[in-house]
């Protein structure tokens, strides 16, 4: 790939001004796997700095081609204590960007539509922004309606959208009410339920995981219309929240005959 020059300090000066005008606002993409996922999607990023752009875009050229060109045009050097005094922990390769958060209607409008040809996850008042996150990037990469949230954890959360990798812009997440949930069949996971491969999960279902520490919350248990349980070793308490996500997204994807199967999947390199 040819890459133009680097920015002059004019650029940088601007870019700066500009970060800080939009940082409590926008979200934050932190490094370049971020960054890249959120190109990928859509997503809309009015800055975007680097310490070393010059090695950003070699290493872009090598892992994700596909967005070198997009990155070439919005990447802009700032020096790297510029960089550092911007963002809380700057992220090894060097790479950290803003992109404005999706409205709140559009994102409600896509967890509702209907007919639906994948499930939607709900997160039951979870605690753990980084387990929170990689759910997001679970659903994402079984191509779920979306991810949601209820309880006071923000699932926009800079930590959330770093453990997300940027992949909160292929899904739809937001936080709602359990009474304001999707319609469609509920599925609480619960170690009470009933063995999850006795069933087929169907594309509209909803798919609620308590809590890390309380488990489901006695509203939501009240609406699920059913409680199924994963395989598990006797004496063992319990599996990690994305690890119980990863496991039910999986029976859904291989019992459905939709969504993931028909779906695109590229070859892409992970940064």
């Amino acid at each position: 790939m040819k890459v133009t020059a680097a920015h002059d300090s004019g650029d940088g000066d601007r870019a700066v001004r500009a970060w800080r005008g939009l940082a409590d606002d926008a979200v934050l993409l932190d490094g370049l796997h971020a960054l890249k996922h959120a190109l990928r999607f859509h997503a809309r990023i009015p800055v975007a700095l680097t310490a070393d752009r010059a090695a950003t875009l070699a290493l872009a050229d090598e892992l994700a081609p596909d967005v070198t060109a997009a990155l070439d045009a919005l990447l802009v050097e700032v020096p790297d204590a510029t960089l550092r005094g911007l963002v809380p922990r700057v992220h090894p390769t060097g790479v950290a960007a803003l992109a404005v958060r999706p409205s709140r209607t559009d994102q409600l409008a896509a967890l509702a539509r209907l007919p639906r040809t994948a499930p939607v996850v709900v997160l039951d008042n979870p605690r753990n922004l980084g387990n929170t996150g990689a759910v997001i990037r679970l659903a994402a990469g079984f191509g779920a309606t979306g991810v949601i949230t209820t309880g006071t954890l923000d699932p926009w959360h800079p930590t959330v959208v770093r453990g997300g990798a940027g992949l909160h812009y292929a899904t739809a997440v937001e936080r709602m009410d359990v009474d304001a949930l999707p319609r469609g069949p509920l599925f609480a996971l619960d170690a009470e339920g009933e063995d999850i491969r006795g069933l087929k999960l169907p594309d509209d279902a909803v798919l609620a995981f308590g809590s890390e520490r309380t488990g489901l919350s006695a509203p939501l248990r009240a609406r699920a219309d059913h409680v199924l349980s994963l395989p598990m070793r006797a004496q063992v308490s319990s599996y990690n929240l994305a690890t119980s996500v990863a496991m039910t997204l999986f029976h859904w994807s291989t019992t459905s005959g939709t969504a993931l199967a028909r779906q695109e999947r590229g070859s892409r390199k992970s940064v």
